[in-house]
């Protein structure tokens, strides 16, 4: 069987809507909602044990998966988390193919890719050039080492350098 060219696309797909048939009378302008109800909700989902999917929906807001799929009533807007660890991102980048070759549960969109310190400092130059490999291909949020959750302290918001991961979740400090 022939198969046609692989096409890669950063960020999620949409689908334009059909124009709508006019109207006679223009309809009233919809009164602005309430900035929750702008938010925009994803699930959260783990690539391996320990990610650390549950402390970034607290902190980001959003619906923590576990290591499951989204069900039929879980946003499919998906971000997937993994830490920064050989083993980690191995399991994410399974999980990005899975997407890729459209194995993932229908109806899932991959928004991007979440990648949590598995340590403080820089990484070691192998597991740097796996991240760099990855961010060629799919939308990469780094979130630093934050010692204050390892004890249990989430309520300070979203870490200094998570700008972009905070306007995306639409989470600001």
């Amino acid at each position: 069987m022939r198969q046609g060219p692989e096409i890669w696309i950063r960020g999620p797909v949409t689908v334009p809507e059909p124009p709508a048939a006019p109207e006679s009378p223009a309809p009233e302008p919809p009164a602005p909602e309430p900035a929750a109800s702008r938010a925009r909700h994803f699930s959260w989902v783990g690539t391996h044990g320990g990610a650390g999917v549950s402390t970034l929906a607290a902190v980001y807001g959003g619906q923590d998966c576990g290591r499951r799929w989204p069900g039929p009533a879980d946003p499919p807007s998906v971000l997937l988390v993994a830490r920064t660890h050989a083993a980690g991102l191995v399991a994410l980048a399974r999980a990005v193919e899975d997407f890729r070759r459209g194995r993932a549960p229908a109806g899932l969109d991959l928004d991007s890719v979440v990648l949590v310190a598995d340590a403080p400092g820089r990484l070691p130059r192998p597991l740097a050039q796996r991240v760099r490999l990855l961010e060629s291909t799919v939308d990469v949020h780094r979130v630093p080492w934050v010692t204050a959750w390892r004890l249990g302290e989430i309520d300070a918001g979203p870490p200094r350098g998570t700008d972009s991961l905070a306007r995306l979740t639409r989470r600001v400090r």
